[in-house]
């Protein structure tokens, strides 16, 4: 829907570029979701994550509970996505960062430009499995 002055709201754009982002990733994984619910579930994996890198950057937690939990998470990542081992742990191309700047969940930059991979990016080159479109 446009506004009077005929533009997009920004509500409208941010719900294009999920749609898109999903579309995207579901052309590298075939996951057989929607691209709505593939971009949200994996958002929601990304916040939780990029919590638990705070959470330990700031002492709250320690290097074991993070490892446990990142490894959970690691593996609903990689199941979602279809790259995983038969016992769930997560594999390449899938990169997990644990500093709490930048995006959690990622795609190794060499193999994003291996493959040409057309999707969002960080300032490295990274694929990043779930941006935040609402800024």
């Amino acid at each position: 829907m446009k506004n009077d002055k005929g533009f997009r709201s920004d509500k409208e754009k941010m719900y294009q570029a999920i749609e898109k982002h999903g579309s995207d990733l579901n052309k590298l994984f075939k996951t057989k979701l929607d691209n709505v619910t593939l971009s949200k579930r994996l958002f929601s994996l990304e916040n939780k994550l990029h919590g638990l890198a705070e959470r330990y950057c700031n002492g709250e937690i320690g290097f074991d509970d993070y490892d446990i939990a990142e490894a959970d998470i690691a593996k609903r990542v990689g199941k979602l996505l279809g790259v995983c081992t038969a016992d769930g742990v997560a594999i390449y191309p899938l990169v997990f960062n644990r500093d709490p700047r930048g995006y959690s969940l990622k795609l190794d930059s060499d193999w994003v430009r291996d493959n040409n991979v057309k999707i969002h990016r960080d300032m490295g080159g990274y694929g990043i499995l779930a941006p935040d479109f609402r800024n």
